[in-house]
């Protein structure tokens, strides 16, 4: 069946919008943290999974750090495991950092993996502990309360934060045309593993990489101010403000911490974009409009 005249326009206006982009961004590193709807519903992850075999195919070089929140959960709930959770952060004992090893580094990142190679791209999976690929300490936490004339200093098990990390491993693959599938599990000195935020390891693994963008996706349309405008453009000192005034809090905080200090520390722009738009990605970075907030230091 052949297109109608404005069909054939829209896509011609579209290939030849994405051109310039292509060519910019060519043999340029991506680091993208995937997560929330884009992870769990069938149709965003086909979308996903084609969008970085199109990446690769183009000359762009995307690395994916996942995340699996929701399918740990699930796996918890099923065997009557209640999860607890300080500061954002999910207090991990021994056995429950089996269950996330299980789940991160096995089901998930394999099925990521499947789905990018039959888009046609070549995928391989990866944990922290592969090559020491990511190099972890223990995360300890700091809480104060009214009651308390200092802050508790609180363990809350397997969960870390970066090190260091292994650029060469990167680099050789991606050099070699495959496409790095990262699971957020980190390995300490003393071969301890650790349950590390996707979001904190994929900002780290951008600035390592000195990657032209870091793109964040998220259960929201990006960062937005009072009245619920959509924020983009913005400058880390922009961002600071918007902090400062409060209008960035809560579960945004940490996303934006992320991207400003990858912004911060070498990376040329970090986006923050709605995951549950279908090619989000692809629209981000190869489209005038974008689909989301932007965080760089010449806005």
């Amino acid at each position: 069946m052949s297109l109608s005249r404005d069909s054939a326009i829209n896509i011609a206006k579209v290939l030849t919008e994405a051109l310039p982009y292509i060519q910019r961004f060519t043999d340029k590193t991506i680091v993208i943290k995937y997560g929330g709807n884009a992870m769990t519903e069938d149709a965003l992850k086909l979308g996903f999974a084609s969008d970085v075999a199109l990446m690769k195919q183009v000359g762009l070089n995307p690395v994916v750090v996942h995340g699996g929140g929701p399918q740990i959960d699930t796996l918890l709930a099923e065997l009557n495991i209640k999860s607890k959770f300080i500061n954002g952060m999910r207090v991990t004992d021994s056995k429950t950092m089996d269950l996330v090893q299980m789940v991160l580094g096995g089901a998930v990142n394999q099925d990521i993996v499947n789905l990018i190679n039959h888009s046609g791209g070549k995928a391989i999976g990866l944990t922290g502990q592969d090559a020491t690929l990511i190099r972890a300490k223990k995360m300890l936490i700091k809480q104060s309360s009214p009651e308390m004339q200092t802050s508790e200093i609180i363990d809350i098990g397997h969960v870390g934060e970066v090190v260091d990390i292994n650029r060469d491993l990167i680099d050789l693959l991606t050099d070699s045309d495959i496409i790095p599938v990262i699971a957020p599990i980190g390995v300490g000195d003393d071969n301890t593993t650790y349950n590390i935020n996707a979001d904190l390891v994929a900002g780290k693994l951008a600035e390592k990489l000195q990657a032209e963008k870091l793109i964040l996706l998220t259960n929201v349309v990006g960062l937005q101010d009072k009245a619920g405008k959509l924020l983009t453009g913005l400058s880390p000192d922009e961002v600071d403000a918007l902090i400062a005034d409060g209008t960035i809090s809560g579960g945004m905080l940490p996303k934006i911490d992320c991207a400003l200090n990858a912004v911060k520390h070498g990376v040329k722009s970090a986006h923050i974009i709605d995951g549950r738009v279908a090619h989000a990605v692809l629209l981000e970075i190869l489209t005038d409009a974008g689909v989301g907030t932007l965080i760089s230091k010449v806005p």
